[in-house]
């Protein structure tokens, strides 16, 4: 009895020091694709359910950063223009979330529900800048983020061999409010760097 009782704590402690380092070492939007992936396998839908869930994986990952920088920014900012951008970003992008969230349901597709390492190291960075140091990082990071989610959307948006019409609509849909957000980050941008 008292080997098996150690032997269940020594696995516990294992699962747990395992889980406080980050599992197996992928990132969340690694294993939500892999969790859709497993679920559509040889069936007829797996070709087009895995390619909208690297789009739709990344895609939740950059908003849930732009919206969490948002409510860092809203808080530190000292530019009003800064905190005015980020109120616009923490309303835009959860509404995408949600959008996002609703259409992946009802595909049954899985999302990460936290954002990608990538995404949690730029959050990392930022919660380490005060001022106008802060004004600067996150505006540089915000318009690094939209160029990488502009080319994103337009790889599936002018695809077109895509075979998910919904997720094509979405990004067509969601490239010129993305595009609205990179024209007037890069306007803050260049204004703090005078």
């Amino acid at each position: 009895m008292k080997k098996i009782t150690t032997t269940g704590l020594l696995a516990c402690a294992l699962m747990f020091g395992m889980m406080a380092c980050g599992g197996s070492g992928t990132d969340s939007v690694e294993e939500a694709q892999e969790q859709t992936e497993e679920r559509f396998e040889d069936t007829a839908m797996e070709e087009p359910r895995v390619e909208a869930s690297e789009f739709m994986t990344k895609a939740a990952s950059s908003s849930m950063m732009e919206v969490e920088a948002g409510k860092l920014a809203q808080e530190r900012a000292t530019n009003p223009q800064v905190k005015e951008f980020a109120s616009m970003m923490v309303k835009d992008h959860t509404a995408a979330n949600d959008e996002l969230r609703t259409m992946a349901t009802s595909k049954n597709i899985t999302l990460p529900d936290s954002m990608s390492s990538d995404h949690m190291d730029h959050m990392r960075e930022l919660r380490e800048k005060q001022g106008a140091e802060f004004d600067r990082d996150y505006m540089d990071k915000i318009v690094s983020a939209h160029d990488n989610d502009i080319s994103m959307f337009e790889d599936v948006a002018e695809d077109e061999n895509y075979e998910d019409a919904d997720v094509k609509a979405f990004a067509s849909k969601t490239l010129p409010k993305l595009r609205e957000h990179h024209q007037r980050a890069q306007q803050i941008k260049d204004g703090l760097q005078q």
